[in-house]
This record gives structure tokens, sequence and C-alpha cells, in this order.
């Protein structure tokens, strides 16, 4: 999710989800966390966003390196 100056990244970890920042900071989320960041955007309340939903196979988390 983003704008043309920034993207922010939300993937499933094997402890929950993980939002990686524009910086490459990463912030450890519940479910509820991420659907009330991501629902606004999907919805068209912030005009200017976009988003992309990429298919990740099982394995491929964000802490093993993979």
């Amino acid at each position: 999710m983003g704008t043309k100056n920034f993207t922010e990244k939300y993937v499933r970890d094997k402890d929950g989800w993980v939002k990686v920042s524009a910086k490459g900071n990463k912030f450890q989320m519940t479910a509820e966390q991420l659907l009330n960041h991501l629902l606004p955007a999907i919805a068209g309340v912030k005009p200017g966003l976009t988003w992309k939903v990429e298919y990740k196979p099982k394995g491929k988390s964000l802490s093993s390196g993979k």
C-alpha cells in the first residue's frame, strides 16, 4: 500500500502480522490493527492510495530470510 512517494508492506509472519514501513522498520500488529490500516484504503476513504496483493507460498516468511 502506498502513494507515489512511499510504500508500506504488510506480511503474515509466524507470530502474526508485520508492517514494514517505507523506511524498513518492522512493527508487529494484530489482525484487527491490520484491518484498521487497510480498510480505509480499500474503501477509497483516503484518496491517492494504491494497494496490491501478492501471494507468497508458505515458508517464505519475513523473519526466516528466505
